[in-house]
């Protein structure tokens, strides 16, 4: 494990994780950690198991999908635990395809995203709301406009900013980048990039390599289930393989 990882407190530590839907495994093997206020990405070609990972680590798997291997959080062994324990405990997932409530106005879906925090007793359950205001200044302008007349990009904007009022210790995005447009694409990772002054440790699953390395501190390839290489970002992104297959020939991340 990278010295890079080790330097601060672990959010997340996987060990030896697999994931099998009948006969066919779906990953093997994993081991990985994020730290607290870092950003960790996970590139690897489409179907390689990137989302299955993030749905073991969050305990949504399937029911057709069985998980074994060890998935601790704060330093606890969450393994065994629901989904509704897990994001009790400050763990959120932003899904490939958002899932926000296209007929509930912008407003509506961040007031929604604070709901665990309400009904644990929490007062102060909506003081997220002015900092996500801040970060997605588009949501502020458009938060009594229903969330399905949303661009690509600000439903995207509205997904991360949900997660957020919930004031998640760990963050996981699953293919943020996805389908938008590339002068979108940028201000989406800016964004992300921006969270680590919040101290938010953020998984980041992404088919984008480039953009994902530039804004994070480690990173793994997952290729066919199984993790074949980890590094700091920067290395990762000179890598000749990581080149070669996912940044295209002669063109290094800077």
């Amino acid at each position: 494990m990278n010295q890079l990882v080790n330097a601060v407190d672990p959010i997340l530590q996987v060990s030896e994780l697999s994931v099998r839907y009948g006969k066919v495994e779906a990953l093997h093997g994993g081991k990985l950690t994020v730290g607290a206020g870092q950003i960790v990405s996970v590139i690897g070609p489409n179907g390689a198991g990137k989302s299955t990972l993030l749905n073991a680590i969050m305990g949504a798997l399937p029911s057709t999908g069985f998980a074994k291997g060890a998935v601790r959080y704060l330093g606890d062994d969450i393994s065994s635990l629901a989904i509704e324990k897990r994001v009790s405990r400050g763990m959120c997932l932003v899904p490939e395809k958002r899932e926000l409530f296209a007929s509930m106005t912008v407003e509506d879906n961040l007031v929604l995203g604070a709901y665990r925090r309400k009904r644990a007793g929490e007062r102060n359950y909506l003081d997220q709301l002015p900092h996500v205001f801040e970060l997605f200044p588009r949501l502020k302008e458009r938060r009594k406009q229903a969330a399905g007349t949303l661009s690509g990009g600000e439903r995207q904007m509205l997904a991360v900013g949900r997660a957020l009022m919930g004031k998640p210790q760990l963050l996981m995005l699953d293919e943020p980048s996805l389908g938008l447009a590339p002068l979108i694409v940028k201000e989406i990772f800016h964004i992300i990039s921006a969270l680590r002054e919040t101290g938010v440790a953020t998984l980041l699953i992404e088919q984008n390599a480039r953009a994902a390395l530039q804004i994070s501190d480690y990173g793994y390839v997952l290729e066919t289930g199984e993790f074949v290489l980890e590094g700091a970002a920067g290395e990762l992104a000179h890598n000749p393989r990581v080149i070669e297959t996912y940044l295209g020939l002669a063109k290094k991340v800077a």
